[in-house]
């Protein structure tokens, strides 16, 4: 772990157990499991689209570990699902934004502690600064966790959020997956100095590059970012160093910009296979647990399948529920015309 500035304070240093070893695996292989799968879906026409992160379980589901979701909110981008999947998000209700019945997602935000899939490059982390402030106004302990990747960095958003939250010492980590591609650009065409945890000093927050492959380092340094946060030290940034194995979407191409050889040499160990070395090596799993972690990662897949195959469309009379504010005479009127035609169905 590469820390820019002075490593953040943390108060909690107790390693990760066996068992929590185990789970942080598990979970890791229903990601990837599902991941995949989704891939699947969309080339069989059950979703219409997707964004893929084969090759960032490691870093989503390391970091969203070290999440309290009873105090603690994150802000995901479109490509978030392993952070969902940690948090303990009913998948079906996540997995509905991609089957285009639900804009956002279908499950509780306040309950789950997991905003809105937010579409709109950067947009979540002015939302996760907001947020933040607002557990600072407020007196409460929650650390905002926002996600963007190398690309969105560069957005003008990302420069005011982070701006007025060391300015204002506001309980964010703004947690950067650096997997090497702005969708068809490389990071070292598009970030100045390669890195975006250097960026942090400009703006005199504590910057910390870490091995995004690397399921426990990620976990510790998210960890420790929130203790930081927590003991009112204003924002950290964590930047994830990893690789986009995939494709940026489902309708992208990376053949067009990067060849499979550069995709072999440049992504390194994967990551399941790194945290299953590990485990082999400590003792603390072995054949048998692999195997029924990858049998129940795969029933898994099934029955979220099953559930979004189920999903039929929306009302269309929802629009004037979630969608206007302040609806118009003439809204209200078509809503009043066609929730009485719904009656007489």
């Amino acid at each position: 772990m590469d820390s820019i500035l002075p490593a953040v304070a943390t108060t909690d240093t107790e390693p990760l157990g066996p068992g929590q070893l185990r789970e942080l695996y598990s979970l890791m292989a229903a990601v990837r499991y599902l991941d995949t799968s989704a891939v699947a879906w969309q080339r069989q026409g059950i979703i219409p689209g997707y964004a893929p992160e084969l090759g960032q379980e490691a870093a989503q589901v390391g970091s969203a570990y070290a999440l309290d979701t009873a105090r603690d909110f994150a802000f995901p981008t479109y490509r978030e699902m392993g952070v969902a999947r940690a948090m303990g998000v009913d998948m079906v209700a996540y997995m509905s934004t991609h089957k285009a019945t639900w804009h956002g997602g279908m499950y509780n935000p306040l309950a789950s502690r997991l905003a809105p899939i937010q579409a709109v490059v950067a947009g979540s982390v002015l939302h996760a600064v907001g947020w933040a402030h607002g557990q600072t106004l407020s007196g409460e302990q929650g650390v905002a966790l926002s996600y963007f990747g190398d690309g969105a960095s560069s957005q003008g958003d990302v420069h005011e959020a982070m701006n007025f939250a060391a300015v204002m010492k506001a309980p964010v980590v703004f947690f950067i997956q650096n997997n090497g591609w702005a969708i068809s650009v490389p990071t070292e065409r598009q970030v100045a100095g390669g890195s975006v945890a250097a960026r942090a000093a400009g703006y005199d927050i504590p910057g910390i590059q870490v091995d995004g492959n690397d399921v426990v380092a990620v976990y510790e340094a998210t960890r420790n970012a929130f203790a930081h946060c927590r003991q009112g030290n204003g924002p950290v940034v964590v930047e994830a160093m990893t690789y986009r194995r995939g494709p940026h979407s489902t309708a992208d191409d990376p053949g067009r910009y990067r060849s499979l050889d550069n995709e072999r040499i440049d992504a390194g160990v994967d990551p399941l296979e790194r945290l299953r070395e590990r485990l082999l090596a400590e003792g603390v799993a072995d054949e048998a647990f692999f195997a029924a972690a990858h049998e129940a990662a795969r029933a898994e897949e099934e029955a979220i399948r099953t559930g979004i195959e189920a999903l039929g469309p929306r009302p269309g009379n929802e629009m004037f529920d979630f969608v206007f504010q302040e609806t118009t005479p003439a809204l209200e009127n078509q809503a009043t015309r066609w929730r009485e035609e719904s009656e007489h169905v």
